[in-house]
């Protein structure tokens, strides 16, 4: 079976590769032709990667996922929740998106956070949504060199490193994205 993911992100492309189903074939939006950006103008998570399954499949009629992420920190109501990638201007800097996170929580105590991750997959038979979530904590600082995003500042719980100092086997034990990943997979054994 091949899926086209609906990202133009190949960190994200190879975060998954793991977790999908022997005899699946996962795509990027290259390889179908597609460079626009797709719009991301709904406001939940559910929604913004619904409108993106749904926009990759009515161009190629091909069975699409997408995911949409986002960081939800507790002293900030929920923010930057939807607009995670974009939370600090539309340039999606990460490195800026940090920034202005640590500088919002600058003086707060309560650092909890979590980030959640939702799938949709659209096909000819029909859409499904998953969800992942992860809980922990915003740290102080900038820690470690590896993932993306905003993995340099979140501690899961139960941990004392910051995603972005552990191996992508290590995060893949724990994320959110995994764990969404993990019942998108078991979705896809059930009905291949």
């Amino acid at each position: 079976m091949t899926l086209i993911f609906a990202t133009g992100n190949p960190n994200k492309v190879h975060e998954i590769m793991a977790l999908v189903p022997q005899g699946t074939k996962v795509i990027g939006l290259k390889e179908v032709g597609i460079v626009e950006d797709i719009p991301e103008e709904e406001p939940t998570l559910e929604g913004n990667a619904l409108a993106k399954a749904r926009y990759v499949f009515e161009k190629t009629g091909m069975p699409c996922f997408a995911d949409d992420t986002g960081l939800e920190v507790k002293a900030l109501n929920g923010e930057p929740g939807v607009v995670s990638a974009r939370y600090a201007g539309p340039e999606k800097d990460p490195e800026k998106n940090m920034d202005l996170l640590l500088e919002n929580l600058s003086g707060t105590e309560d650092r909890s956070a979590r980030f959640r991750t939702v799938i949709a997959l659209v096909s000819g038979n029909g859409e499904w949504t998953f969800e992942g979530e992860v809980k922990g904590r915003i740290s102080p600082t900038k820690r470690g060199e590896k993932g993306f995003g905003y993995d340099p500042i979140f501690v899961p719980e139960g941990e004392t490193r910051s995603f972005a100092e552990m191996t992508l086997d290590e995060k893949n034990q724990m994320s959110h994205r995994a764990r969404a990943f993990r019942k998108f997979k078991r979705f896809l054994e059930d009905h291949s």
